[in-house]
C-alpha cells in the first residue's frame, strides 16, 4: 500500500508544476498576473475592513460601558454625600465600597478606550493604505499593459522591416529595364539592317543619282543663262 507521504509528495509535485504553469501563463498574459494581484489585495482589504469594523464596534462598546459607569459613579457619589449628610453610616459604607469599585472600573475602561481608539485609528490607516495600494496597482496595470502593447507594436514593425525584401521589386524593374533596352536595340538593329540590305543600298544609290542629275541640270541652267546674257551683250554693241 502507498504511504501517506507518497501522496503528500505527489500533491506537492503537482502544485509545483501548476505554479510553474501559472507563472509562464502570467508572463505571456500579464493582465492575468495583475488581476490576480488586484483580486488578492481586494480580498485582504475585505478582511481588513471586517476586522476594522470589529475594532470600531469594540471601541463603541467600551465607550458605552464607560459612559454608563461614569453616570453610575456620579450617582453613587451623590448618594454617598446624601448618606453622610443624613448620618446613615451603614449605607455610607456600602456606597463608599461601590464608589471605589466604580472608580476602578472607570479607570480601567478609560485605559481600554484609549487603546481601542488607537487600534481603531491604526486599522483605519491600514485600510486606507491598502485601498491606496489597490488603486495604484490598477493604475500600474493600465500603464504597464499600454507600455507592453506599444513595445509589441514596435517589435512587430521592426520584424516586418527586417523581413522586408525588395529583391522581387528590384528584379521586376530590372526585367522592365532589360525589355526596354532590348526593344531599343531591336529598333537600332532594324535601322542598321535596312541600310545594309540590297534594297537599302539601291535606294541610297538612287538618292545619290538623283543628286547628281539635279546638280547637272543646275549647271546646264546656269550655262544657258550665261550664254543668253553674253548674246544679249553682243547685240547691244
Amino acid at each position: 500500500m502507498s504511504s501517506p507521504g507518497f501522496f503528500s509528495r505527489l500533491t506537492n509535485l503537482w502544485k509545483g508544476f501548476l505554479s510553474l504553469w501559472v507563472s509562464d501563463l502570467e508572463k505571456d498574459h500579464p493582465e492575468i498576473a495583475y488581476e490576480n494581484s488586484i483580486n488578492a489585495m481586494v480580498g485582504k482589504y475585505s478582511m481588513l475592513k471586517k476586522a476594522t469594523a470589529a475594532i470600531i464596534r469594540r471601541r463603541e462598546d467600551i465607550e458605552g460601558r464607560l459612559k454608563k459607569q461614569q453616570k453610575e459613579f456620579l450617582q453613587v457619589s451623590a448618594d454617598l454625600d446624601t448618606a453622610v449628610d443624613g448620618g446613615d453610616d451603614e449605607i455610607a459604607l456600602i456606597l463608599i465600597a461601590k464608589k471605589n469599585q466604580l472608580e476602578t472600573e472607570v479607570a480601567e475602561l478609560s485605559s481600554e478606550l484609549d487603546q481601542a481608539r488607537t487600534d481603531a485609528e491604526d486599522a483605519k490607516r491600514s485600510l486606507i493604505a491598502v485601498q491606496g495600494e489597490i488603486n495604484k496597482l490598477k493604475q500600474e496595470k493600465d500603464r504597464m499593459l499600454a507600455k507592453m502593447a506599444s513595445a509589441q507594436a514596435r517589435i512587430k514593425v521592426q520584424e516586418q522591416l527586417e523581413g522586408l525584401s525588395v529583391d522581387a521589386e528590384v528584379k521586376a524593374l530590372e526585367n522592365v529595364r532589360d525589355n526596354i533596352n532590348n526593344l531599343s536595340a531591336e529598333a537600332r538593329l532594324g535601322k542598321e539592317l535596312a541600310g545594309e540590305s540590297l534594297d537599302g543600298r539601291l535606294e541610297a544609290l538612287r538618292r545619290q543619282t538623283g543628286d547628281v542629275t539635279a546638280k547637272r541640270q543646275l549647271e546646264e541652267m546656269k550655262q544657258k543663262r550665261e550664254a543668253a546674257r553674253a548674246q544679249q551683250g553682243n547685240k547691244s554693241m
